[in-house]
Formats: C-alpha cells, structure tokens, sequence
C-alpha cells in the first residue's frame, strides 16, 4: 500500500477550485463539477493525499448536483465531524491522511444501497479510470470497483 500524507507538492498541484474546496471548506456549485454524471468504472481518491475515498460500484445519481456514493471505499480514510455552519446542523466529511474537506453525508440515500449519501464535491476529488489503477499503484483496489 501507499503512503498516503498531506504535502507541500500535492498542495502545490492543486487547481485554485480544489484549493478553495479541499483547504478552505468550499462547495463547488451544484451540477457544475466534471464527476457529478460521471459513472465509468474507477476510483476516487483524495488529490492531495491520494488516499482511496470512493469506488464507481457505490456511486449513484441522487439528483442533487454532486457526485454522490452510498459508502467509502474504505471508512478508515473518512473523518465526520459536526458541522454547524449555514445554520443547519450536517455531518461534514474529510480524508483522514489528507485532512481535505470532501463534503457531507447524509442519511437519506437509497434504502437499497444503506440509505446513505456521501455528497461530495468533484472538486474534493481526483478520478482514476479501472485502466489506469494498476499504473498509478491502486491495482490493490480493483476489486472494489
């Protein structure tokens, strides 16, 4: 497995909207990041840490603008926290290694898939194609997607 960490180089990379959204707890707006109609087979991970957050076998279209999954690939690399802002009390979620803000999950997705929402921002997110997993050190992950 990789390490996965937050570094001055990733950060370094980041397009000003990641930036915005990974660092400074920015939401894209709706229906405008490049994943929300996105359902190819693949991974996302965090773009700072690299850290696998979501596989394409749990994402849905749940209409609200951004892309949206039933669960984590892997919890351990979820943070929730309460989040009081905006005047309404949600669950906001971050990578562990990373401590990039992905977005917010909440309890009204399918019943069939858990009834979960992990609505995360595009921008929170960098999408690696089935085909190139292996390439890119995530052949670990295949079985997931």
């Amino acid at each position: 497995m990789k390490p996965y960490a937050k570094t001055a180089e990733a950060l370094a990379r980041l397009t000003p909207e990641q930036y915005r959204v990974t660092q400074q707890n920015g939401t894209e707006r709706p229906f405008s990041g490049e994943y929300d109609h996105l359902f190819e087979p693949g991974l996302y991970v965090d773009p700072v840490s690299g850290e696998p957050l979501f596989s394409s076998a749990d994402k849905f279209d749940s209409g609200c603008g951004w892309p949206a999954f039933a669960k984590p690939v892997e919890p351990a690399h979820l943070v929730e926290l309460c989040d009081a802002t905006h005047g309404m009390i949600r669950t906001e979620v971050r990578s562990a290694h990373g401590d990039s803000h992905l977005g917010h999950v909440f309890p009204d997705g399918p019943r069939a898939l858990g009834g979960m929402r992990y609505c995360i921002n595009s921008a929170s997110l960098r999408f690696i194609p089935k085909e190139r997993m292996a390439a890119e050190g995530y052949g670990d992950w295949l079985d997931r997607v």
